[in-house]
């Protein structure tokens, strides 16, 4: 059983949940960067919560099954051919799957039964764009094998989500270098705007600048999903999916893993804040202190 792309959309990789510990080598975890969305659409499918599908930017692709397949499509708000979001869906041998443009939401993400079986590197089939890890990126004409399906069946025929938040609010907790800034407390006063400049290396965010208290040299420290370091300009980037594994720039901040998700769905020109963890009993999720 195969999956042929007929039309590969905009940056379309293979992923599943990543290559973790490989830090030492210089090797990232990359992997899918909404990773509850990824997780979903494998349960909808039946398969195990890591087995490798597609990550779709904006959405764009067409793909055409080669037997009777069941895929399901969840992340970025995206009309389909067939189906709908957050199901199980059925295609026939030569029938096709088109994916739209998101019209929120910037990542979609197809699993199939069975997973997409590329071999594995570091044992991974995640694309790592960084690193030039894994499958390269989808192109017209490419043949997906897709493994044996697992003995169990999908249980869940529609799993409705919330609407991703317009202009989210991550929480964040200090980092080891936030005694590096004059005003540290300004990452949370201001409202940033994701930049076009951004990608699964790095979200580029445009504000006013983080002025700095220090200016000499910072030997490169290791860095971790969510740092949000400081170049120069002083206008954070968050390290997400593909960051690498060290920095030299002094990291203010880090977001918190669960926020990572509502990061990995942020388009250019969306706005966001980010918060302390609000305390037991107190705030909600995501609500500024």
């Amino acid at each position: 059983m195969k999956l042929e792309i007929l039309r590969p959309g905009f940056a379309t990789t293979v992923q599943d949940l990543g290559r973790p510990g490989h830090a030492a080598l210089g090797v990232g975890r990359s992997g899918a960067a909404d990773r509850g969305s990824f997780r979903l659409a494998n349960r909808l499918v039946g398969n195990p919560s890591g087995a490798a599908g597609l990550e779709v930017t904006l959405g764009g692709l067409v793909l055409r099954a080669s037997a009777v397949t069941t895929v399901a499509v969840t992340g970025a708000d995206c009309p389909l051919s067939k189906g709908g979001l957050n199901g199980p869906i059925t295609l026939w041998p030569g029938e096709e799957l088109a994916l739209g443009m998101a019209s929120t939401g910037l990542r979609c993400y197809v699993a199939v039964r069975g997973g997409i079986d590329v071999p594995p590197v570091l044992g991974s089939r995640s694309t790592d764009t960084l690193g030039k890890l894994g499958p390269p990126p989808l192109a017209a004409g490419m043949l997906l094998p897709i493994g044996s399906p697992p003995l169990g069946f999908p249980v869940v025929d529609l799993a409705p989500r919330a609407a991703l938040p317009a202009s989210p609010i991550l929480r964040v907790t200090p980092g080891p270098r936030r005694d590096w800034f004059t005003d540290p407390s300004r990452l949370l006063s201001t409202v940033y705007t994701v930049s076009p400049d951004s990608d699964r290396v790095g979200i580029r965010l445009a504000g006013p600048p983080l002025e700095r208290a220090r200016h000499d040299e910072l030997p490169s420290e290791p860095c971790v999903p969510g740092s949000l370091q400081v170049p120069p300009s002083g206008r954070p980037i968050l390290f997400h999916a593909d960051h690498p594994t060290t920095g030299g720039y002094p990291v203010i901040a880090v977001v918190d893993e669960e926020d990572l998700d509502v990061a990995a769905q942020l388009r250019p020109g969306q706005t966001l804040r980010f918060s302390r963890p609000a305390a037991a009993g107190q705030q909600g999720r995501g609500d500024p202190q």
